[in-house]
Protein backbone atom coordinates (compact mmCIF):
# COMPACT_ATOMS: atom_id res chain seq x y z
CA UNK A 1 0.00 0.00 0.00
CA UNK A 2 1.38 3.41 -1.00
CA UNK A 3 1.20 6.52 1.14
CA UNK A 4 -1.40 7.99 -1.20
CA UNK A 5 -3.60 4.89 -0.89
CA UNK A 6 -3.26 4.96 2.88
CA UNK A 7 -4.21 8.64 3.03
CA UNK A 8 -7.25 7.96 0.87
CA UNK A 9 -8.31 5.15 3.21
CA UNK A 10 -7.89 7.40 6.26
CA UNK A 11 -9.96 10.14 4.61
CA UNK A 12 -12.68 7.70 3.60
CA UNK A 13 -13.08 6.06 7.04
CA UNK A 14 -16.48 6.67 8.64
CA UNK A 15 -17.57 6.22 12.22
CA UNK A 16 -20.81 4.50 11.15
CA UNK A 17 -18.74 1.60 9.80
CA UNK A 18 -18.26 -0.83 12.72
CA UNK A 19 -15.10 -2.20 11.09
CA UNK A 20 -13.52 1.21 10.41
CA UNK A 21 -11.09 1.13 13.34
CA UNK A 22 -10.04 -2.45 12.58
CA UNK A 23 -9.44 -1.65 8.92
CA UNK A 24 -7.52 1.55 9.72
CA UNK A 25 -5.24 -0.16 12.24
CA UNK A 26 -4.50 -3.01 9.83
CA UNK A 27 -3.75 -0.53 7.04
CA UNK A 28 -1.53 1.68 9.21
CA UNK A 29 0.53 -1.22 10.54
CA UNK A 30 0.92 -2.88 7.14
CA UNK A 31 1.85 0.36 5.38
CA UNK A 32 4.43 1.33 8.04
CA UNK A 33 6.19 -2.00 7.48
CA UNK A 34 5.96 -1.69 3.69
CA UNK A 35 7.66 1.74 3.59
CA UNK A 36 10.37 0.70 6.06
CA UNK A 37 9.25 2.95 8.91
CA UNK A 38 10.87 2.22 12.27
CA UNK A 39 8.00 3.79 14.24
CA UNK A 40 4.39 4.79 13.74
CA UNK A 41 3.14 7.67 15.92
CA UNK A 42 -0.51 8.39 16.67
CA UNK A 43 -0.82 11.74 18.45
CA UNK A 44 -4.22 12.82 19.80
CA UNK A 45 -5.15 16.44 19.09
CA UNK A 46 -8.25 18.58 19.54
CA UNK A 47 -9.43 17.71 16.03
CA UNK A 48 -8.38 14.11 15.55
CA UNK A 49 -5.54 11.60 15.73
CA UNK A 50 -2.42 12.77 13.86
CA UNK A 51 -0.53 9.89 12.24
CA UNK A 52 3.16 10.18 11.41
CA UNK A 53 5.91 7.63 10.84
CA UNK A 54 9.67 7.71 11.20
CA UNK A 55 11.70 6.90 8.09
CA UNK A 56 15.50 7.31 8.02
CA UNK A 57 15.27 8.84 11.48
CA UNK A 58 12.83 11.63 10.56
CA UNK A 59 9.10 11.87 11.34
CA UNK A 60 7.00 12.29 8.20
CA UNK A 61 3.27 13.12 8.05
CA UNK A 62 0.81 10.40 7.10
CA UNK A 63 -2.66 11.80 7.76
CA UNK A 64 -5.24 12.73 10.38
CA UNK A 65 -7.85 10.28 11.63
CA UNK A 66 -11.27 11.79 12.34
CA UNK A 67 -11.92 12.57 16.04
CA UNK A 68 -14.95 10.27 16.20
CA UNK A 69 -12.67 7.33 15.23
CA UNK A 70 -9.63 8.26 17.31
CA UNK A 71 -10.58 6.47 20.53
CA UNK A 72 -11.63 3.32 18.66
CA UNK A 73 -8.31 3.16 16.77
CA UNK A 74 -6.34 3.47 20.01
CA UNK A 75 -8.54 0.85 21.69
CA UNK A 76 -8.05 -1.54 18.78
CA UNK A 77 -4.27 -1.25 19.10
CA UNK A 78 -4.49 -1.85 22.85
CA UNK A 79 -6.62 -4.97 22.29
CA UNK A 80 -4.11 -6.36 19.79
CA UNK A 81 -1.25 -5.66 22.24
CA UNK A 82 -3.20 -7.23 25.15
CA UNK A 83 -3.26 -4.00 27.15
CA UNK A 84 -5.90 -2.85 29.61
CA UNK A 85 -8.36 -0.87 27.51
CA UNK A 86 -10.05 0.72 30.53
CA UNK A 87 -6.77 2.19 31.86
CA UNK A 88 -6.28 5.41 29.95
CA UNK A 89 -4.49 7.46 32.60
CA UNK A 90 -1.24 5.45 32.90
CA UNK A 91 1.44 4.42 30.37
CA UNK A 92 1.29 0.83 29.12
CA UNK A 93 3.50 -1.36 26.93
CA UNK A 94 2.69 -4.46 24.95
CA UNK A 95 3.43 -6.35 21.73
CA UNK A 96 1.58 -7.40 18.61
CA UNK A 97 2.84 -10.65 17.12
CA UNK A 98 0.93 -11.91 14.09
CA UNK A 99 1.52 -15.34 12.60
CA UNK A 100 3.53 -15.12 9.41
CA UNK A 101 4.44 -11.47 9.93
CA UNK A 102 8.03 -10.42 9.33
CA UNK A 103 7.90 -7.97 12.22
CA UNK A 104 6.81 -7.80 15.81
CA UNK A 105 5.20 -4.49 16.79
CA UNK A 106 5.99 -3.01 20.19
CA UNK A 107 3.11 -0.81 21.38
CA UNK A 108 3.62 2.00 23.90
CA UNK A 109 0.77 4.19 25.15
CA UNK A 110 1.08 7.45 27.06
CA UNK A 111 -1.69 9.70 28.45
CA UNK A 112 -1.82 13.24 27.03
CA UNK A 113 -4.17 16.23 27.26
CA UNK A 114 -6.38 15.00 24.40
CA UNK A 115 -6.15 11.25 24.97
CA UNK A 116 -3.62 8.46 24.71
CA UNK A 117 -0.67 8.79 22.39
CA UNK A 118 0.44 5.51 20.79
CA UNK A 119 3.84 4.66 19.35
CA UNK A 120 4.18 1.39 17.42
CA UNK A 121 7.77 0.28 16.84
CA UNK A 122 8.50 -2.33 14.18
CA UNK A 123 10.98 -4.97 15.31
CA UNK A 124 12.16 -7.71 12.91
CA UNK A 125 11.27 -11.26 13.87
CA UNK A 126 13.47 -14.34 13.60
CA UNK A 127 17.01 -14.50 12.31
CA UNK A 128 17.77 -11.42 10.22
CA UNK A 129 20.64 -10.65 7.87
CA UNK A 130 23.12 -8.55 9.82
CA UNK A 131 25.66 -6.12 8.50
CA UNK A 132 29.27 -6.84 9.33
CA UNK A 133 31.69 -4.09 10.27
CA UNK A 134 32.80 -3.51 6.70
CA UNK A 135 29.19 -3.04 5.55
CA UNK A 136 28.41 -0.35 8.12
CA UNK A 137 30.33 2.25 6.14
CA UNK A 138 32.44 3.33 9.12
CA UNK A 139 35.82 5.02 8.49
CA UNK A 140 38.66 2.53 8.01
CA UNK A 141 40.54 3.57 11.17
CA UNK A 142 37.36 3.18 13.22
CA UNK A 143 36.82 -0.29 11.79
CA UNK A 144 40.38 -1.31 12.61
CA UNK A 145 40.19 0.03 16.16
CA UNK A 146 36.92 -1.85 16.67
CA UNK A 147 38.49 -5.09 15.45
CA UNK A 148 41.44 -4.58 17.79
CA UNK A 149 39.08 -4.10 20.75
CA UNK A 150 36.97 -7.12 19.79
CA UNK A 151 40.01 -9.36 19.61
CA UNK A 152 40.68 -8.85 23.33
CA UNK A 153 39.66 -11.45 25.91
CA UNK A 154 38.60 -8.96 28.57
CA UNK A 155 37.77 -5.28 28.90
CA UNK A 156 34.93 -3.26 27.45
CA UNK A 157 33.93 -1.69 24.16
CA UNK A 158 31.35 1.06 24.63
CA UNK A 159 29.20 2.26 21.72
CA UNK A 160 27.78 5.70 22.46
CA UNK A 161 25.26 7.97 20.81
CA UNK A 162 21.75 9.37 21.20
CA UNK A 163 18.60 7.36 20.51
CA UNK A 164 18.29 6.36 16.87
CA UNK A 165 21.99 6.71 16.07
CA UNK A 166 22.51 3.07 15.08
CA UNK A 167 24.20 1.88 18.27
CA UNK A 168 22.43 -1.49 18.34
CA UNK A 169 23.18 -2.15 14.67
CA UNK A 170 26.88 -1.55 15.33
CA UNK A 171 26.76 -3.73 18.44
CA UNK A 172 25.24 -6.64 16.51
CA UNK A 173 27.88 -6.18 13.80
CA UNK A 174 30.54 -6.41 16.52
CA UNK A 175 29.04 -9.67 17.83
CA UNK A 176 28.94 -11.04 14.31
CA UNK A 177 32.61 -10.07 13.90
CA UNK A 178 33.50 -11.99 17.08
CA UNK A 179 31.58 -15.06 15.90
CA UNK A 180 33.30 -14.99 12.53
CA UNK A 181 36.79 -14.36 13.88
CA UNK A 182 36.51 -17.13 16.49
CA UNK A 183 34.79 -19.66 14.27
CA UNK A 184 31.83 -19.52 16.70
CA UNK A 185 34.06 -20.91 19.45
CA UNK A 186 33.59 -18.12 21.98
CA UNK A 187 30.76 -18.27 24.50
CA UNK A 188 28.63 -15.16 23.90
CA UNK A 189 25.62 -14.12 25.97
CA UNK A 190 23.45 -11.03 25.93
CA UNK A 191 21.01 -9.10 28.09
CA UNK A 192 18.74 -6.89 26.00
CA UNK A 193 15.59 -4.82 26.39
CA UNK A 194 14.24 -5.88 23.97
CA UNK A 195 15.99 -8.44 21.78
CA UNK A 196 15.76 -6.65 18.44
CA UNK A 197 17.38 -9.25 16.17
CA UNK A 198 17.90 -12.97 16.72
CA UNK A 199 21.60 -13.76 16.33
CA UNK A 200 22.44 -17.48 15.97
CA UNK A 201 25.35 -18.47 18.17
CA UNK A 202 24.51 -15.99 20.92
CA UNK A 203 22.57 -16.88 24.08
CA UNK A 204 20.20 -13.90 24.01
CA UNK A 205 18.07 -13.01 27.03
CA UNK A 206 15.38 -10.37 27.29
CA UNK A 207 14.93 -8.31 30.43
CA UNK A 208 11.51 -8.70 32.09
CA UNK A 209 11.19 -6.13 34.87
CA UNK A 210 7.66 -7.20 35.77
CA UNK A 211 8.96 -10.70 36.57
CA UNK A 212 11.87 -9.40 38.65
CA UNK A 213 14.39 -10.16 35.90
CA UNK A 214 15.91 -6.71 35.57
CA UNK A 215 19.24 -5.82 34.01
CA UNK A 216 21.15 -5.79 37.29
CA UNK A 217 19.77 -9.17 38.44
CA UNK A 218 20.40 -10.73 35.05
CA UNK A 219 23.94 -9.40 34.79
CA UNK A 220 24.91 -10.67 38.22
CA UNK A 221 23.69 -14.15 37.29
CA UNK A 222 25.05 -14.07 33.77
CA UNK A 223 28.67 -13.76 34.88
CA UNK A 224 28.26 -17.23 36.45
CA UNK A 225 27.22 -18.74 33.10
CA UNK A 226 30.83 -19.03 31.89
CA UNK A 227 30.55 -16.32 29.22
CA UNK A 228 33.59 -15.13 27.33
CA UNK A 229 31.74 -12.23 25.71
CA UNK A 230 28.80 -10.34 27.23
CA UNK A 231 26.59 -7.95 25.33
CA UNK A 232 24.47 -5.56 27.39
CA UNK A 233 21.85 -3.79 25.31
CA UNK A 234 22.25 -0.56 27.26
CA UNK A 235 23.80 0.63 30.52
CA UNK A 236 21.20 2.83 32.18
CA UNK A 237 22.07 3.22 35.86
CA UNK A 238 25.12 3.34 38.17
CA UNK A 239 24.49 -0.13 39.64
CA UNK A 240 24.46 -1.81 36.22
CA UNK A 241 27.50 0.22 35.16
CA UNK A 242 29.42 -0.95 38.23
CA UNK A 243 28.62 -4.64 37.63
CA UNK A 244 29.43 -4.32 33.92
CA UNK A 245 32.80 -2.69 34.60
CA UNK A 246 33.57 -5.38 37.18
CA UNK A 247 32.82 -8.09 34.59
CA UNK A 248 35.12 -6.37 32.11
CA UNK A 249 37.89 -6.33 34.72
CA UNK A 250 37.57 -9.99 35.67
CA UNK A 251 37.88 -11.93 32.46
CA UNK A 252 34.99 -11.15 30.09
CA UNK A 253 34.92 -9.04 26.97
CA UNK A 254 32.01 -6.65 27.34
CA UNK A 255 30.19 -4.92 24.48
CA UNK A 256 27.55 -2.39 25.45
CA UNK A 257 25.74 0.75 24.34
CA UNK A 258 25.44 4.00 26.23
CA UNK A 259 23.55 7.26 25.72
CA UNK A 260 26.00 10.12 25.20
CA UNK A 261 26.52 12.86 22.62
CA UNK A 262 30.13 11.92 21.85
CA UNK A 263 32.97 9.75 23.11
CA UNK A 264 34.34 12.29 25.60
CA UNK A 265 30.89 12.92 27.08
CA UNK A 266 30.43 9.17 27.45
CA UNK A 267 33.54 8.91 29.59
CA UNK A 268 32.41 11.85 31.70
CA UNK A 269 28.99 10.28 32.24
CA UNK A 270 30.56 7.03 33.45
CA UNK A 271 32.54 9.08 35.96
CA UNK A 272 29.36 10.85 37.08
CA UNK A 273 27.84 7.40 37.67
CA UNK A 274 30.46 6.79 40.30
CA UNK A 275 32.85 4.57 38.34
CA UNK A 276 36.39 5.32 39.65
CA UNK A 277 38.81 6.77 37.08
CA UNK A 278 41.24 3.86 37.52
CA UNK A 279 38.42 1.39 36.73
CA UNK A 280 37.42 3.31 33.61
CA UNK A 281 41.04 3.46 32.49
CA UNK A 282 41.68 -0.24 33.16
CA UNK A 283 38.39 -1.73 31.97
CA UNK A 284 37.49 0.15 28.78
CA UNK A 285 39.50 -0.43 25.62
CA UNK A 286 37.67 2.09 23.47
CA UNK A 287 34.51 4.13 23.23
CA UNK A 288 33.03 4.75 19.81
CA UNK A 289 30.43 7.47 19.28
CA UNK A 290 28.27 7.60 16.19
CA UNK A 291 25.46 9.41 14.44
CA UNK A 292 23.38 8.78 11.33
CA UNK A 293 22.74 11.43 8.69
CA UNK A 294 20.49 11.06 5.68
CA UNK A 295 22.14 10.62 2.28
CA UNK A 296 21.11 13.03 -0.44
CA UNK A 297 18.99 11.41 -3.14
CA UNK A 298 20.15 11.49 -6.76
CA UNK A 299 17.57 14.22 -7.30
CA UNK A 300 19.63 16.67 -5.17
CA UNK A 301 20.49 19.92 -6.91
CA UNK A 302 23.63 22.06 -6.63
CA UNK A 303 23.58 24.81 -4.02
CA UNK A 304 26.16 27.50 -4.57
CA UNK A 305 25.53 29.36 -1.30
CA UNK A 306 27.95 27.65 1.09
CA UNK A 307 27.99 28.95 4.69
CA UNK A 308 31.07 30.88 5.80
CA UNK A 309 31.65 28.40 8.62
CA UNK A 310 31.97 25.53 6.15
CA UNK A 311 34.25 27.49 3.82
CA UNK A 312 36.54 28.23 6.79
CA UNK A 313 36.84 24.53 7.53
CA UNK A 314 37.91 23.46 4.06
CA UNK A 315 41.69 24.05 4.46
CA UNK A 316 41.80 21.91 7.63
CA UNK A 317 39.99 19.16 5.72
CA UNK A 318 42.44 19.29 2.84
CA UNK A 319 39.68 20.49 0.49
CA UNK A 320 40.18 23.40 -1.85
CA UNK A 321 37.17 25.78 -1.83
CA UNK A 322 36.62 25.41 -5.57
CA UNK A 323 36.23 21.64 -5.11
CA UNK A 324 33.29 22.03 -2.77
CA UNK A 325 30.36 19.94 -4.09
CA UNK A 326 27.55 21.29 -1.93
CA UNK A 327 24.00 20.17 -2.77
CA UNK A 328 20.58 20.61 -1.26
CA UNK A 329 17.59 18.25 -1.30
CA UNK A 330 14.98 18.60 -4.02
CA UNK A 331 12.55 15.67 -3.97
CA UNK A 332 11.30 12.96 -6.29
CA UNK A 333 9.12 9.84 -6.23
CA UNK A 334 12.03 7.58 -5.23
CA UNK A 335 12.71 9.55 -2.03
CA UNK A 336 9.02 10.30 -1.33
CA UNK A 337 9.73 13.99 -2.04
CA UNK A 338 12.08 14.29 0.96
CA UNK A 339 15.29 14.76 -1.03
CA UNK A 340 17.04 12.01 0.93
CA UNK A 341 17.37 8.26 0.42
CA UNK A 342 19.13 6.06 2.98
CA UNK A 343 21.55 7.06 5.70
CA UNK A 344 25.28 7.38 6.29
CA UNK A 345 27.14 6.56 9.48
CA UNK A 346 29.51 9.02 11.15
CA UNK A 347 31.80 7.77 13.89
CA UNK A 348 34.66 8.77 16.15
CA UNK A 349 36.61 6.36 18.34
CA UNK A 350 38.50 7.17 21.51
CA UNK A 351 41.26 4.71 22.35
CA UNK A 352 41.72 4.65 26.13
CA UNK A 353 45.07 2.86 25.82
CA UNK A 354 46.66 6.06 24.55
CA UNK A 355 48.74 7.60 27.39
CA UNK A 356 47.34 11.12 26.88
CA UNK A 357 43.76 9.81 27.23
CA UNK A 358 44.61 7.66 30.24
CA UNK A 359 46.23 10.62 31.99
CA UNK A 360 43.20 12.82 31.34
CA UNK A 361 40.88 10.17 32.82
CA UNK A 362 43.02 9.63 35.91
CA UNK A 363 43.08 13.33 36.70
CA UNK A 364 39.27 13.44 36.33
CA UNK A 365 39.35 15.80 33.36
CA UNK A 366 36.00 17.05 32.08
CA UNK A 367 34.59 16.24 28.65
CA UNK A 368 36.11 19.32 27.02
CA UNK A 369 39.60 18.46 28.26
CA UNK A 370 39.23 14.82 27.17
CA UNK A 371 38.01 16.01 23.77
CA UNK A 372 41.08 18.23 23.44
CA UNK A 373 43.40 15.39 24.49
CA UNK A 374 41.75 13.09 21.94
CA UNK A 375 42.22 15.65 19.18
CA UNK A 376 45.92 15.98 20.08
CA UNK A 377 46.19 12.19 19.78
CA UNK A 378 44.74 12.27 16.26
CA UNK A 379 41.08 11.39 16.78
CA UNK A 380 38.88 12.74 13.98
CA UNK A 381 35.70 14.07 15.68
CA UNK A 382 32.13 13.64 14.52
CA UNK A 383 31.77 17.30 13.47
CA UNK A 384 34.70 17.02 11.10
CA UNK A 385 33.31 13.82 9.60
CA UNK A 386 30.05 15.67 9.01
CA UNK A 387 31.80 18.57 7.30
CA UNK A 388 33.63 16.14 5.02
CA UNK A 389 30.34 14.56 3.92
CA UNK A 390 28.87 17.99 3.16
CA UNK A 391 31.95 19.01 1.19
CA UNK A 392 31.79 15.76 -0.80
CA UNK A 393 28.14 16.34 -1.67
CA UNK A 394 26.86 13.24 0.15
CA UNK A 395 24.61 15.11 2.58
CA UNK A 396 23.43 18.65 3.15
CA UNK A 397 24.17 21.36 5.67
CA UNK A 398 20.49 21.27 6.69
CA UNK A 399 20.73 17.58 7.52
CA UNK A 400 23.92 17.99 9.55
CA UNK A 401 22.34 20.85 11.51
CA UNK A 402 19.24 18.69 12.11
CA UNK A 403 21.36 15.89 13.57
CA UNK A 404 24.02 17.85 15.45
CA UNK A 405 22.47 21.22 16.20
CA UNK A 406 23.06 24.74 14.96
CA UNK A 407 26.55 25.09 16.42
CA UNK A 408 28.10 22.07 14.69
CA UNK A 409 30.22 24.13 12.30
CA UNK A 410 31.52 26.34 15.09
CA UNK A 411 32.95 23.44 17.14
CA UNK A 412 36.70 22.84 17.20
CA UNK A 413 37.40 20.11 14.65
CA UNK A 414 41.02 19.29 15.41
Amino acid sequence: MTLTELQQRIAAARADNPQAAVELVDALLAASVAVGASDLHLLPTADGLQATWRIDGVLQPVGKIAPELAANVVTRLKVLARLLTYRTNVPQEGRITADGSAVEVRISTFPTLFGEKVVARNLPRGAQPLANLAELGLPSEVQQSLRNALSQTSGALVIAGPAGSGKTTTAYACLREILHASGSQRSIASLEDPVEVVLPGVAQSQVADAAGFDLLTGLRSLVRQDPEVIFIGEIRDPEAAAVAIQAALTGQLLVTTFHATDAASGLSRLGEMGIPPYAIRSAIHAIVAQRLVRRLCDCAIPDEAAPAELIALLPSLGIEPHRLRRHRPDGCEACRSTGYLGRLALAEILDLRLPVIGEAILRRADAAAIRQAAASAGMIPLARRAAELVAAGHTSVQEVVRVFGFDVFTQPLH
